[in-house]
């Protein structure tokens, strides 16, 4: 093979007889499966040694001149290394260089904060200097100089601390430099106008991060904002949510929302869970069960004693870990950071030549004041950051830049079918009836008698029939559950089976009837429930599962985005996922599969080159969600388990936001290319113009900032990105 890029190619890059190296990505990240591997190909007869270098990702072999084969020896090892494939994707995500150099965290900065110092360093800038010449200790010693480093002192810090911890430069050790050197040459007007310029830019990065949070808060926000908390004497009083502790108990009524994952205590209630756990009935919950912040109670009072509050709820730890960039940078982010900190020492190396060609310390110090880094840096994370700012007001949580940039580059989707290309709420969808002197109604009814006291999903989808059609479920005596079969019950001096063809059979009652009509019902993708009344089979049931609502025209944009692989893995029987593939005309499918399987599947996928994005409900998909370059919890699932496992969380039920944010991916991915042309280009031309001593340090300052500014405000355009075009 002669593309190294993926994780199991192999290559030979170097042979003579008996010995050969091979190269593979894969064998950097064997970790402690180093030795395991070397034993597996030293089985082979005619192997005399095998050497595996983890630095350089080849193992060497020594072999004896007989039947080895070139392709035997590189199929082997593949195969041994797709066996380990689960241990290898861990271990290279840990094994992730650090590509970033320190940069100050604008977001730990407020608006606010950052327009003070604007204005006091424009006052500063407009207030006439000391009288007299400045000389000596009096040219650094004066009010208008002190305050002007007061004011550059955060970025003057972090300059000299990206030196010294670091040991290379950034955007700000540039700054500092420039700033020092205007202050040395008593220039302070340069120095203002300098952080001027910079700290706008900055203002308007730091106000689209603090907008975004607010949006994400808005988004995710579960439960009340203020809560009745019980005291120790019975009283309850109403408190602040904020106020709310763990082990303190609060009563929630009728209509409310529970804000507090905790235990009950005291009461019963039916709640609503369908925001946590997708289950659309609801559910009666009594003391000594656990409740979760965000469900609804239909009916009852219960008093809950709080176990997780504050910082301990999902909310809070998805907020941090959207603003942590550093743990979720995009490539390009780090690429346009590295790049730019790698040009930040030909800047001095350019105020050094143009010094000691000119010696003139105003046009060196042009150099000085124009980088590259300022206006890459602070452009692609306002992108970023708009984007996410973006999705969430479309009710899309992207937990980093690094996802949006995953979603840009992906060629291949994976679906769930449960819950995610279906609704998740089986319904009754045909009755065939083959009992003499005997209704739908009559049958339907019955079927429900023996499903009442079930929770199965395909009870309730009878159960729901029975409703809508107003009809009422007949006198019987207990139900009998005959495990991974179905229900039997008694209705007047009749028994009913309602069940499995496979429990039909073990009761004796006769099938032939029913054969075609079945084969029917499993073209169609249904599930059949078959009801007898006694020995005799009275009807058969068909339960599916209906598509959700613009799953298939979400498909089609998929595909006109540059989506060329669509799949279903989904742990339903073969002849459902074969319908269901087949309505969505899906390139592939695979069926009865666990969660690891999933999971197995994805990192195959990956292992050809091919960049993943799983689509799943986030609860059994969290396997297949965390292992997929972009995992997308789709519809109105919070739990834990699916806001951590998924990159990305659709929290409605529009299969079409799914296009819509990898269409939001591309959008930003463009923009910060063509900030990426004009950062660059116009301070190429600045860099020249200043080495010339055409543009003076002041103005080269102006330009440099201006486009900086330019830059920061064509990534805003990101704000006003319809997801839904």
């Amino acid at each position: 093979m002669s593309n190294n890029n993926y994780l199991l190619d192999c290559e030979v890059i170097h042979k003579i007889p008996g010995r050969i190296r091979i190269k593979s990505n894969a064998l950097k990240y064997l970790g402690s499966l180093k030795n395991e591997i070397e034993d597996q190909i030293k089985v082979l007869k005619s192997v005399k040694e095998a050497v595996i270098s983890d630095i350089t990702g080849t193992i060497v072999v020594k072999f004896k001149n007989d039947d080895l084969s070139e392709e035997n020896l590189l199929s082997l090892l593949q195969n041994i290394l797709n066996g380990y494939l689960v241990e290898i994707h861990k271990n290279e995500k840990k094994m992730k260089p650090d590509k970033y150099v320190i940069e100050r965290k604008l977001q730990e900065e407020s608006p606010k904060e950052i327009m003070r110092k604007i204005i006091a360093s424009a006052v500063l800038l407009l207030m006439p200097g000391p009288k007299g010449e400045l000389t000596g200790m009096r040219r650094l010693f004066n009010y208008k100089t002190l305050s002007t480093i007061s004011l550059a002192l955060p970025v003057l810090k972090n300059g000299i601390n990206s030196i010294v911890k670091n040991k290379r430069p950034n955007a700000d050790t540039l700054s500092s430099t420039a700033i020092a050197s205007s202050i040395i040459l008593g220039n302070e007007k340069t120095a203002l106008t300098i952080m001027i310029l910079e700290r706008f830019a900055e203002l308007l990065t730091v106000y689209t991060m603090k907008k975004t949070r607010g949006v994400i808060k808005d988004m995710l926000s579960v439960g009340e904002s203020y809560v009745w908390k019980q005291n120790e004497d019975g009283t309850v009083k109403k408190v602040p949510i904020e106020e709310i502790s763990k082990g303190d108990s609060i009563v929630v009524q009728t209509g409310e929302k529970i804000s507090v994952d905790g235990k009950i205590i005291k009461g019963n209630a039916l709640i609503d869970q369908s925001s946590i756990t997708g289950e659309y009935m609801p559910v009666s919950k009594k003391t000594g069960e656990e409740v979760f912040a965000g469900t609804l109670i239909k009916s009852g009072n219960i008093t809950v004693e709080a176990q997780k509050v504050g910082d301990d709820r999902t909310v809070s730890r998805i907020i941090k870990l959207v603003e942590d960039a550093s743990f979720n940078k995009a490539d390009i982010q780090s690429y346009a950071d590295t790049f730019s900190a790698q040009l930040i020492p030909l800047n001095f190396l350019l105020a050094a030549i143009v010094y000691a060609s000119t010696r003139n310390m105003q046009k060196a110090l042009s150099m000085l004041v124009i980088d590259y880094s300022c206006g890459i840096r602070l452009s692609t994370a306002t992108a970023f950051s708009a984007s996410i700012n973006t999705a969430a007001k479309n009710g899309i949580l992207v937990k980093g830049s690094n996802y949006l940039e995953e979603l840009s580059k992906s060629d291949t989707v994976i679906f769930d079918k449960t819950g995610t290309i279906t609704e998740g709420k089986p319904k009754v969808q045909t009755l065939q009836i083959f009992g003499k002197n005997i209704k739908e109604e009559r049958m339907l009814s019955l079927a429900a008698a023996a499903e009442e006291t079930s929770s199965h999903p395909l009870a309730v989808a009878i159960l729901n029939e029975m409703k809508e059609r107003g009809l009422n479920i007949p006198k019987h005596k207990e139900t009998v559950i005959k495990v991974s079969r179905g229900m039997e019950t008694t209705v007047g001096k009749d028994v009913i089976r309602v069940g499995s063809r496979r429990y039909m059979e073990e009761s004796d009652v006769e099938l032939l009837d029913s054969v075609d009509a079945a084969k029917r019902m499993l073209n169609r993708g249904e599930i059949i429930i078959y009801v007898a009344r006694n020995k005799n089979l009275i009807g058969i049931i068909g339960v599916s599962d209906p598509p959700r609502e613009n799953i298939k025209k979400a498909m089609n944009r998929l595909r006109n985005q540059g989506i060329d692989d669509i799949v279903l893995l989904t742990g339903d029987l073969r002849q459902q996922a074969e319908t269901i593939a087949s309505k969505m005309s899906m390139d592939r499918y695979e069926s009865e599969l666990l969660p690891e399987d999933k999971a197995k599947d994805i990192l195959k996928f990956q292992s050809i080159g091919s960049k993943v994005i799983m689509i799943g409900d986030g609860i059994n998909d969290a396997p297949a969600l965390s292992y997929a370059n972009v995992g997308i919890a789709l519809g109105s699932t919070k739990t834990d388990i699916a806001m951590e496992a998924a990159d990305i969380t659709i929290t409605s039920d529009d299969p079409l936001l799914i296009p819509g944010v990898i269409g939001l991916a591309k959008n930003t991915m463009k923009v910060i290319k063509e900030n990426f042309a004009m950062a660059i280009g116009v301070n190429s031309f600045a860099l020249v113009l200043g080495a010339t001593g055409i543009l003076p340090a002041i103005y080269s300052s102006i330009l440099h900032n201006s486009i900086t500014i330019l830059v920061v405000g064509n990534s805003l355009r990101l704000l006003k990105y319809n997801v839904n075009k």
